[in-house]
């Protein structure tokens, strides 16, 4: 019995010895680790490589990329492709626009530091070999000042080598051939702090194995919250349930590492507010590309609600969507089906759907949801059956319809002073009807931050070792999202990671 025992005891001892390696904490040391290998924490890393930095960036997702993979432009004033065919967006203006649109609620030294810079990055990027296709708008008909990314050189045979993505792509292979590490699904999971400083941070691997990672500054680039039910709920009250689009476990991670060693936020409430639509679709619907069209939309009491031209800039219609309590139905004829069909659209969906588009394949789109009866679309024969299909009054929408019908023929909008070009009839049958609901591109508050990118404490004092940047930092945005200027969220993770990353070397005292 006794010899039972111990060989009991010697397998236990055994199992233990082989547990101790996926326990144990393996240990790095770097200049600057970077918590997330999205648009600004990539960038941050280039940056940081290009200035003699030893860099480690963590990765919670199997690739890198992140929400920055789906962009197509990013902002600039007065690049030099601005000024090479006449485009007069100066920094001043820019500056003033950011802030005005704020209210001047957001940090005027971080916009102006960000305005500032977006040029040169433009310069910067080129050299990296990111081109710039052309120069376009944000919200239609506005300023120029959305640089789109052309298709790299190896679109051929990879066919995602473009757009933001082509970028994404220069800015993965510079950190992997200079010597940078990208430690794929090893999310950081808490700062390091000695004596009130950041000096590094705890990750763990995809095998469970915890990583201490020893550094001189840590940037935090995870990219929001979008993800985070909870923090949805306690910061976004207007409309917590908004639909993300394009987001992968954005958990708030480096807001809340951050929060944990004394950091202040700001603008958490605000998110990235996009065009309406349907959880389940892509940007590029042609069904939800027609139900955005500027034309009729009601609550759901069949009322009117809105100048539908708002989608123009798409934070307006998703601002007025919220208020009227996030539930909205686009209401056409099968005169506007067939305009759209045959002439195509006359609101454009930014890349993804061109001005002039013919929705094709709307037909198909629309019969599918139809038949999956899921309460998304509809269609009727009159407008009384349709509010019986929608549970509306039909006094109520029919209400509704006579005044746009009336608006459309006399060409003149009584309710909301909409551009008669957008005022179309409801009156050739069939009717169809869409359910839109809020969506939204990310959040755009976070930590605290200072021009230079450092995190703050309660009492504004910068944290030191510790940076936020993107969509991990808050201050850029009053209460919307700014649209004004094409490629601002896209432009400030790029120019916040690389001024994150230049002081951060500042700090370490890193000279090349």
């Amino acid at each position: 019995m006794k010899g039972f025992f111990g060989k009991i005891g010697l397998a236990l001892a055994l199992v233990t010895a082989m547990a101790v390696p996926a326990l144990a904490e393996k240990t790095m040391d770097t200049d600057v680790a970077i918590i997330g290998a999205g648009t600004s924490g990539l960038a941050a890393a280039v940056q940081a490589l290009q200035g003699g930095a030893k860099v480690i960036v963590l990765e919670k997702q199997p690739k890198v990329g992140g929400t920055g993979s789906f962009c197509e432009g990013v902002f600039a004033a007065e690049s030099k492709i601005q000024k090479r065919i006449g485009i007069d967006v100066s920094k001043s203006f820019a500056f003033k626009l950011i802030m005005n649109y704020s209210h001047w609620k957001a940090n005027g030294a971080l916009a102006k530091a960000f305005v500032d810079k977006s040029a040169e990055t433009i310069d910067w990027l080129d050299d990296l070999g990111v081109k710039i296709e052309y120069v376009g708008v944000g919200g239609f008909g506005g300023p120029l000042t959305w640089h789109v990314i052309a298709p790299g050189p190896d679109l051929v045979k990879d066919p995602r080598d473009f757009h933001c993505q082509r970028m994404i792509n220069v800015f993965n292979k510079y950190v992997l051939d200079h010597g940078g590490k990208i430690l794929l699904e090893t999310p950081g999971t808490e700062l390091i702090t000695e004596n009130g400083k950041v000096v590094g941070v705890v990750a763990k691997d995809k095998s469970g194995e915890k990583i201490r990672i020893n550094a001189k500054a840590v940037v935090v680039a995870t990219g929001g919250f979008a993800n985070n039910k909870e923090m949805m709920k306690k910061y976004v009250k207007d409309y917590p349930d908004v639909i993300p689009v394009g987001q992968i476990g954005k958990d708030g991670d480096g807001i809340r590492m951050s929060e944990a060693v004394g950091a202040s936020l700001e603008g958490m409430s605000t998110v990235q507010a996009y065009r309406p639509g349907l959880a389940g679709f892509h940007p590029a619907d042609q069904m939800i590309a027609l139900a955005v069209q500027p034309y009729f939309w009601v609550t759901p009491r069949g009322e009117r609600y809105t100048d539908e031209s708002s989608i123009e800039y798409w934070p307006y219609a998703g601002n007025a969507l919220t208020r009227v309590g996030g539930t909205t139905y686009a209401i056409y004829d099968d005169a506007t089906r067939k305009f759209a069909v045959e002439k195509g659209i006359e609101m454009p969906l930014g890349e993804w759907v061109l001005q002039g588009t013919k929705l094709t394949k709307w037909e198909d789109a629309f019969n599918k949801e139809l038949a999956r009866k899921r309460g998304n679309v509809f269609k009727a024969n009159t407008i009384e059956d349709l509010a019986k299909q929608l549970g509306m009054d039909a006094t109520i929408l029919k209400a509704s319809v006579e005044k746009m019908n009336k608006a459309a023929a006399t060409r003149e909008d009584t309710e909301f002073n909409k551009q008669a070009k957008f005022l179309r009839p409801v009156a050739t049958p069939p009717f169809y009807a869409t359910k839109l609901l809020p969506r939204h591109l990310g959040t755009l508050g976070g930590v605290k931050v200072t021009a230079e990118a450092e995190a703050v404490n309660t009492k504004g004092v910068p944290i030191p070792g510790l940076y936020a940047v993107g969509t991990d930092s808050g201050g850029m945005y009053g209460d919307s999202y700014d649209l004004l200027l094409g490629g601002g969220t896209a432009g400030y993770a790029i120019n916040s990671g690389r001024i994150a990353a230049e002081n951060a070397l500042k700090y370490a005292g890193i000279t090349k």
